[in-house]
């Protein structure tokens, strides 16, 4: 045998060995750079509470979830599927759409819709969504008229062009699109038609969620959209679609602590001033972290921190506190019912910062998840204040 016939008869040989040295050459690089996605963040554990196990709901917990459906009905516009997000008012948003599509699949779940009523009423919500205008042809507006699909400014008013598109509430409608996609296949091809059309590299840079909006010029600015809380939560139905949002899911990066009864609680450093953004210190974001995703490391203690810090100040002042951000029935109409924002403790502002301290109130939404999250004395203290607070026909 010539040489040249060996190193025929051997090739596949020496290409394994070729591969192998490769591949240990490329573990020995890989071990020693250092790797981007790797953090060392840790934060002290303190919290002293075991949420609570699966349970089938009481016969009192199965009423409250016919009550909440009951809006659903209401508000329901059949002919797009889709659900006011405030009563009688034929507009919503991207973050309210995805509560409604959570309370659907709740609903269904629970037994108060059949089977036949939710893939009839979760079609036509997703191939709506197949359907909406885009804010400059790439991503979902931030309100839509329910009845006509029409891409709306605040005030439900037709704009042709829309008013920019909120990554942190296209985060959100992705939660119950991810759900949708692994436990009712029937509708994938109705998800996958909706996600086709969105363009999300626009709403990302480097990590970094970017919500977009008009100036008065009439120009696309783009904007960092997230605080903490709401920026990693916002960031984890991306990352589980394969998206690069690293810096969005960082904790760290802009994290300082305030000291609220002895709770160092987590928020912000971003200056309002300077980002032209506030930090809301509200229960909100960590409910549906924990509900929906299970908390990680870092956010359930953050979570049980803005509890902490609720249950601590009705036990210094006897004032029973369930905050976060909530629509009310006048001028401003919504507000933000802080554990702190612009440098206050218990501070409730409208979104432009403004005081709306006489609208300081108990959020319904707030004590029903911290309920379902951890069934503490103090919970079962705030559900009792707050249960009765229905209209059976609304």
């Amino acid at each position: 045998m010539t040489f040249r016939e060996g190193l025929i008869y051997a090739r596949s040989y020496l290409v394994f060995l070729a591969g192998l040295i490769a591949a240990f050459g490329i573990i020995i690089y890989l071990e020693s750079v250092e790797v981007r996605f790797k953090s060392d963040f840790v934060v002290k554990q303190t919290m002293d509470i075991t949420p609570p196990s699966p349970a089938p709901l009481t016969e009192e917990e199965l009423r409250w979830a016919r009550i909440a459906w009951k809006y659903f009905q209401n508000n329901y516009q059949p002919t797009t599927g889709l659900v006011n997000s405030v009563d009688k008012y034929p507009a919503s948003t991207m973050w309210d759409t995805s509560s409604y599509l959570l309370g659907l699949i709740a609903a269904y779940r629970l037994g108060i819709i059949d089977r036949a009523t939710f893939d009839e009423r979760l079609s036509r919500a997703l191939n709506a969504l197949a359907e909406l205008p885009l804010f400059d042809g790439k991503l979902p507006n931030k309100s839509y008229n329910t009845i006509t699909l029409e891409m709306v400014n605040y005030n439900n008013e037709k704009t042709d062009r829309g008013i920019g598109w909120s990554a942190i509430d296209i985060g959100r409608v992705l939660v119950p699109l991810n759900i949708i996609v692994w436990n009712y296949p029937r509708h994938t091809d109705e998800v996958a038609r909706i996600l086709a059309r969105w363009d999300f590299s626009a709403m990302l840079r480097d990590g970094v969620l970017y919500g977009a909006a008009v100036d008065e010029q009439g120009n696309t600015v783009y904007v960092q959209e997230g605080r903490i809380g709401y920026e990693e939560y916002a960031a984890k139905s991306l990352s589980l679609m394969g998206m690069d949002v690293f810096e969005a899911l960082e904790y760290q990066d802009y994290l300082k602590y305030v000291n609220v009864y002895g709770v160092k609680i987590p928020t912000d450093s971003r200056d309002p001033e300077v980002y032209h953004a506030h930090n809301y210190v509200v229960s909100e974001s960590y409910i549906l972290d924990g509900l929906e995703f299970g908390w990680d490391g870092i956010s359930r203690e953050f979570a049980y921190r803005v509890y902490k810090a609720q249950e601590l100040r009705y036990r210094h002042t006897g004032q029973l506190t369930a905050v976060s951000e909530d629509n009310i029935d006048q001028p401003p109409y919504f507000v933000y019912n802080t554990v702190f924002t612009s440098g206050k403790v218990w501070n409730c502002i409208t979104e432009d910062g403004k005081d709306a301290s006489q609208f300081r109130t108990i959020s319904t939404k707030a004590a029903f998840g911290w309920y379902c999250l951890y069934q503490t004395d103090y919970t079962r203290r705030v559900m009792e204040a707050v249960k009765e607070l229905y209209d059976p026909q609304r």
